[in-house]
């Protein structure tokens, strides 16, 4: 018999995939959008302010601390009430604190309202890519992520335009560009009404009803006939969960108490993440996202603020950036591509290697040319690291702990990003801007090794139990 999930795995793409994809991505592209902007509100408030570059990095880290913290938060409810409750849920709450930040009075609501912002964002990230790689036909889900992280990029180049066009019109510039930031919080009706939730949560909780009926939707937009044996509530539920739910049963009977059909199902069915089985792939998973984080946020948080430093005027250092991260569409693009061909583990490794290279040439370049040309490169690479990343987290954990496994990594990843904004004064007055991305270089080489040591999805069914 076919379960639910195989009916999925064998669908073709069709415009319900499409329309999940581009649902879950104009949030991936808000997000992005949000952590972009604060890179050129820092350097405008460097000017208008008059702020040291040690108040400006806990302007850049305060909003990964919240990330961090939502991250981890995120995973867990998402695997406790919904993908896409959650999804909803977070672009509300980073939306309205990114809108109430635009009318902050002084360097302390900022940071507050930073932390908000930041909870709302580390929450949603690991929760869309989980959403999507669930819904995603088997042939095709690796690049289907790789698409949903490369809205990232559309998200950052919004917020270079913005950065370009808004934020240095006059002292309030960056205040306008902020109240962009409410967009968000209307699109989390369209999140919440407008997507479908996880067939595979549904299941776990023993709501097959659901599942079923979003199975079928998904089938008649691909114009296939569900199976005769597919009975809403009946012999539909996955073999594997079946299996799981009697076992549970029947040892709480045997214990003289009589749990619920989802607590049983979910006593039977969890495994930690930190289990014999998956703890090797956890801790390279974990390395993997620390690195990436600690040289991205560390460099593009910082970069329009470098730039000023290095003598270029604020319109200037606006537009270099935005050449800078018009690179990132093709890294996502060529990365896509590869990771079917190539596979997660060898693809997320070369771009990790890549954004190695263009990090220690972008410390060494000294002329317009050069910087423009070393920090594409590193927008190439880095991003379509993150969308292989991003690809490969979600298929190595079984459902019921999937969400929680993502969200942990990422959270894991997030100390990185707080931390990276924090030292760049330091290191720039200890060693310049050549020591500052010969670190960043050496985070990424890390990061390429333990990314080697992954094991490789591609083409592999996600596990359910």
């Amino acid at each position: 018999m076919t379960t639910r999930t195989e009916r999925l795995d064998g669908l073709p793409f069709t415009r319900k995939h499409r329309k999940l994809l581009l649902g879950s991505g104009i949030g991936w592209a808000l997000d992005a959008m949000d952590v972009g902007l604060i890179s050129f509100v820092m350097a405008a408030l460097a000017v208008h302010w008059a702020l040291t570059p040690t108040e400006l990095s806990w302007i850049g880290s305060i909003g990964f601390v919240g990330m961090a913290i939502g991250a981890a938060l995120g995973g867990l409810l998402a695997d406790k009430i919904g993908r896409r409750q959650v999804f909803a849920a977070t672009l509300l709450v980073y939306g309205l604190a990114t809108g109430a930040a635009a009318l902050s009075t002084g360097i302390l609501m900022l940071i507050v309202l930073r932390f908000i912002v930041g909870l709302g964002l580390g929450a949603e990230l690991p929760v869309a890519s989980t959403l999507v790689s669930e819904f995603a036909p088997r042939r095709i889900r690796g690049r289907v992520v790789v698409i949903l992280e490369g809205f990232w990029a559309v998200g950052w180049i919004m917020a270079a335009l913005i950065g370009y066009f808004v934020v240095p019109t006059g002292d309030d510039g960056w205040r306008w560009a902020l109240a962009v930031g409410l967009v968000p919080a209307a699109y989390a009706l369209v999140i919440r009404f407008g997507l479908p939730e996880s067939v595979r949560f549904l299941e776990s909780r023993g709501r097959v009803d659901e599942a079923e009926r979003i199975v079928r939707e998904f089938e008649a937009s691909a114009g296939v006939e569900a199976p005769a044996e597919a009975a809403p509530g009946s012999r539909a539920e996955s073999a594997a969960g079946s299996r799981a739910e009697s076992a549970a049963t029947a040892a709480a009977t045997t214990s003289g108490t009589a749990p619920s059909r989802a607590a049983a199902f979910e006593e039977a069915t969890r495994e930690s993440i930190w289990s014999p089985r998956l703890r090797r792939r956890t801790g390279a998973l974990w390395i993997v996202w620390f690195g990436i984080n600690f040289s991205y946020y560390g460099a593009f948080i910082w970069l329009p603020s470098l730039l000023v430093s290095q003598g270029f005027d604020l319109v200037r250092s606006f537009g270099y950036t935005l050449i800078i991260t018009l690179a990132q569409l093709p890294g996502y693009a060529v990365a896509a591509w590869l990771i079917e061909v190539w596979g997660r583990r060898v693809t997320l490794a070369v771009f990790l290697s890549g954004s190695a290279v263009a990090a220690g040439l972008f410390g060494l370049a000294d002329t317009p040319a050069t910087i423009i040309a070393a920090g594409m490169a590193l927008s190439f690479f880095n991003l379509g690291a993150w969308g292989a990343l991003y690809a490969i987290g979600p298929e190595l954990y079984p459902t019921t702990t999937r969400g929680s496994g993502t969200g942990a990594a990422a959270a894991f990843g997030r100390i990185a990003s707080i931390i990276a904004p924090l030292l760049v004064p330091v290191m720039l007055g200890a060693g310049g801007t050549a020591m500052v991305f010969g670190v960043f270089a050496a985070a990424f080489v890390v990061a390429a090794l333990a990314a080697f040591t992954l094991p490789e999805r591609k083409g592999v069914a996600l596990e359910e139990t």
